[in-house]
């Protein structure tokens, strides 16, 4: 026994990896290990992490830099091919559509079967199946009926119908905004989580606007009435100034064994659709408030007068409302997941779509000291892979650096790992990420992105 003992690292070296990634400080949220390792990686699953020298057909030397499990984003509205490129370059390896949702789901799945540069993945939406029943002409948020006219008996029927279709065919729980359905009652809202507790999945919601405390309420309420666990998008911009008070209720209702979950993004403006139900009444605001909001495609600050003509036009607008010490603050707490809110079209949008992971990264670990590496990597893999794994068993293998797991990997040098996008021109890659890899494909080598890969799978409720 004895010396088989002393021969199994022997042996262990002697086997063909198809990727060894050596020597990198490998960092596993789950375990905690944090030390220089070898990977090894067999077709799409990590099959060896050791302290000893491996063997493969391609061997990547990582001296220097962190080797972590692929980040998980939650909440990316933008899943297209530009933008999966920007979320590699960024360390995602998995972008899911989750706040709004689609409609109808199996559709929207098969549109990316097989083309997909990461993994992706969608809840079954409120927002989308209401626009369809009631003839919104909204694209991404409803811009008329589903924003301003109150839903018919019937027309409540046929949306529940359409969401509850999108949750059999595999939707990742229930995605709601109730801010851009403000005719929405709360009855409507009410029924729908009992909807989602038939089957058992999160609902994941955009809470409505006004007062966060009351908003908070509202949803807690509703979530503990239908027993579902609930997941709230962006503490930070929907709480701004009132950060403290929301993650009070958050830390309270969790401490009493509710299912509740939160997110953040590392920017201090937020963004969303000029001409959504997040900006009426907005034409009787004070002067002052419209220089918060800053126009993308321009780079211009905005008055009441371009305020109008842009909310007639459409498009999407940033709004800044919130602060460094908030930001710090909410990314800092322990159960707070980083996600990005992330939409770009044409290079055209926020930076959060293309530099969110960079950004906490290398400004709020490395030069803010707000929270640790390891405490960042665990926000941006683990937690959201944990939120999902109970009703997605593809979950269960991904968050980690562990064998078995599915090679999603993040290779970024923590050193030089910096966001670069601006809200004057966000179609700028992140740096620091040397190598990603979607079920052990390289789709980001060497810093560059790979052409013709298309690694990316669904993920669904199962």
């Amino acid at each position: 026994m004895r010396f088989l003992i002393l021969l199994r690292p022997c042996l262990l070296a002697a086997q063909n990896f198809d990727i060894v990634l050596r020597g990198g400080r490998v960092m596993d949220p789950e375990s905690g290990l944090d030390a220089v390792r070898t990977v090894g990686i067999r077709g799409n699953k990590i099959a060896s992490i050791s302290p000893n020298q491996l063997r493969g057909k391609v061997e990547i030397d990582c001296a220097g830099l962190v080797v972590a499990p692929g980040f998980i984003d939650l909440h990316q509205h933008s899943q297209t091919p530009e933008a999966y490129r920007y979320k590699a370059m960024d360390g995602v390896t998995t972008a899911l559509e989750l706040e709004t949702g689609v409609s109808p789901v199996s559709q929207w799945y098969a549109a990316r079967e097989g083309k997909a540069l990461i993994n992706f993945g969608a809840s079954s939406g409120h927002i989308p199946a209401r626009m369809a029943v009631m003839h919104d002409s909204g694209t991404l948020f409803p811009r008329d009926a589903a924003m301003n006219r109150v839903a018919t008996p019937e027309e409540q029927r046929l949306i529940e119908a359409a969401v509850e279709k999108g949750l059999n065919e595999g939707g990742l729980g229930m995605g709601m905004g109730i801010t851009y359905t403000p005719t929405a009652s709360p009855d409507e809202i009410l029924s729908l989580f009992y909807l989602a507790a038939k089957f058992k999945r999160p609902v994941f919601v955009h809470m409505r606007a006004g007062d966060v405390v009351i908003s908070m309420q509202e949803v807690i309420t509703d979530a503990a009435a239908a027993g579902v666990p609930l997941h709230v998008v962006h503490m930070n911009s929907a709480a701004t100034a009132k950060t403290p008070q929301a993650l009070r209720i958050f830390d309270g209702v969790r401490a009493r064994g509710l299912d509740v979950s939160t997110e953040a993004y590392p920017y201090t403006a937020s963004m969303t659709e000029i001409a959504s139900a997040s900006y009426n009444g907005w034409e009787n605001r004070a002067a002052e408030d419209f220089a918060r909001l800053l126009w993308p495609p321009t780079g211009e600050r905005l008055t009441r007068e371009s305020f109008l003509r842009y909310r007639q036009q459409g498009g999407f607008v940033a709004q800044f409302g919130n602060t460094e010490e908030m930001m710090r603050m909410v990314l800092a707490h322990p159960n707070v997941m980083v996600a990005s809110d992330g939409i770009i079209e044409n290079g055209i949008g926020h930076p959060r779509a293309v530099g969110t992971y960079a950004r906490v990264l290398g400004k709020y670990v490395r030069e803010d000291r707000a929270l640790s590496l390891m405490d960042a990597i665990r926000k941006s893999s683990l937690l959201p892979a944990q939120r999902l794994e109970v009703m997605s068993p593809q979950m269960r293998q991904k968050g980690r650096i562990k064998v078995g797991a599915d090679a999603d990997i993040g290779v970024f040098d923590p050193e030089r790992v910096i966001d670069k996008a601006t809200f004057q021109n966000a179609a700028q890659y992140s740096e620091g990420f040397r190598y990603v890899l979607v079920g052990g494909t390289f789709v980001v080598r060497d810093g560059k992105l790979q052409e013709g890969v298309a690694p990316g799978k669904g993920i669904r409720a199962r």
